[in-house]
């Protein structure tokens, strides 16, 4: 067991929307501009709100989740990715007690707060209550143990903010270090996967910067460093990723395909794995020399003109799959690889179309399991996943077989021969030998490219 000096600190919430987000980039940004090296975390699957943690302190942010990892890897990444910082900031997930399914806490804010020895700030929206608010909060802090140190308050005035906080802090032992007022220029659009991702705005930079200067005036900042700064050391357990060869692998990386856990490409890393981003927007073939490829989620819906016109992308892709080359593909990607989004052509290699619909298809934790050997599971393996989007395809699938905590099933995954392609998202850390196998197929790849091509 190693344990660190990790300051840390955790920006939870009453619920979905109450403005974590926000406060988290205001927080982030305001701690930024003092001169602290600081590490972002996101609770849960997310993967929109930790691009716009990165955009905001200059260097990738992580997930916390431990159903998809589990607590020994969870804790380690927590470890490794705070490192040479000098507070790390945590953003909850949902609700402060919202977790794996509707009736338990697992996986929760607060879970992971209590399990990772996190102070929290507890966000309250108090648009539409006065002493409810108190109610509100009491209720918080009542409901299970936790760790819950300080509030802030959003969608209040300056004037309201000195009623609120008397009001609080008179009737609960609880500090409301600060609040946010409503303010439309700083406001982040949102669509059907939650908010816009942060490449998309380009005036982000003079929104989070109008947030960090509200925050200086309107949060303790210096008291919410030193929450963080009070905590006892950190304690997790080492685990030793062994390098085992040299190949390359091209990850499509654009406005379309976005949406990655760095942790996850980082494992490969580890693993020998050179990774090479390329745009399916703009750029005309592959990168030279590659022996693997990985198509993630994002919003391939909103491009499909552009992705349609990219004939080049779109052969050179195909060609690589008659050719061998082992693909992971996950949600959007899964979709790129079949013949149709909503009538546009896309590469053909997988039998399906896929359409857009307005409501969630499949959405949750779930549990995979191999019904048969394939590209990076064997019979019989399980895996946990996040499943969440708007489409849906009249593809064959049955490859694996996915089981929410209410014990509903059915049937996900195309995998055949080369090709791992599903609708739901996978980290790589909670089944490392996913991400050997991958790698393996790829070396072994690179040492017969070339050799049996078929044709299809």
């Amino acid at each position: 067991m190693k344990n660190n000096k990790i300051n840390r600190i955790m920006i939870a919430g009453t619920n979905s929307g109450c403005g974590k987000t926000t406060v988290t980039c205001a927080v982030l940004k305001a701690l930024i501009k003092r001169g602290l090296k600081v590490a972002s975390f996101k609770c849960g699957p997310d993967y929109i709100d930790p691009m716009f943690h990165s955009e905001i302190i200059g260097t990738k942010s992580r997930n916390i989740d431990l159903f998809l990892c589990g607590e020994k890897p969870s804790k380690y990444l927590f470890a490794q990715n705070s490192k040479n910082t000098d507070i790390s900031v945590i953003e909850g997930v949902m609700g402060f007690y919202d977790g794996v399914g509707a009736n338990t806490c697992d996986n929760s804010s607060w879970d992971i707060s209590n399990k990772f020895g996190i102070p929290v700030v507890l966000v309250v929206n108090c648009k539409g209550a006065a002493i409810s608010v108190a109610a509100m909060i009491k209720g918080y802090l009542d409901f299970y143990k936790n760790n819950i140190t300080a509030v802030i308050l959003n969608n209040v005035s300056k004037h309201m903010f000195q009623i609120y906080k008397e009001m609080i802090e008179s009737s609960l032992d609880i500090k409301v270090i600060g609040y946010m007022p409503y303010e439309p220029d700083a406001v982040i659009e949102s669509r059907h996967l939650g908010l816009v991702t942060a490449k998309e705005i380009d005036s982000l930079q003079g929104k989070i910067e109008l947030l960090a200067q509200i925050a200086e005036e309107t949060i303790n900042i210096d008291l919410l460093a030193d929450i963080a700064n009070n905590t006892a050391s950190f304690d997790y357990e080492e685990i030793e990723i062994e390098k085992t060869t040299n190949v390359n692998i091209a990850v499509a990386r654009d406005k379309a395909f976005c949406f990655y856990y760095e942790d996850s490409l980082e494992l490969l890393m580890k693993m020998g794995a050179k990774l090479i981003d390329f745009s399916p927007l703009k750029d005309p073939c592959l990168p030279e020399d590659v022996d693997g490829l990985i198509l993630g989620g994002g919003y391939p819906e909103l491009y499909l003109e552009k992705l349609n016109r990219n004939i080049g992308i779109l052969n050179d892709i195909k060609a690589a799959w008659k050719n061998n080359i082992p693909i992971y593909a996950e949600c959007g990607g899964y979709m790129y690889l079949g013949r149709e989004i909503n009538t546009h052509s896309m590469t053909g290699i997988i039998d399906m179309n896929c359409e857009m619909t307005k409501k969630l298809q499949n959405f949750g934790y779930i549990i995979l399991t191999a019904k048969e050997d394939t590209l990076l599971m064997d019979y019989q393996e399980r895996v946990c996943a996040h499943e969440f989007h708007y489409s849906k395809s009249d593809g064959k699938l049955g490859c694996l077989t996915a089981e929410k905590a209410s014990g509903k099933t059915w049937e996900a995954g195309y995998c055949k021969d080369n090709i791992f392609a599903l609708y739901p998202h996978i980290h790589f850390w909670g089944n490392i030998n996913m991400a050997k196998r991958f790698i393996r197929k790829c070396e072994e790849y690179r040492k017969n490219k070339g050799i049996g091509m078929r044709v299809k």
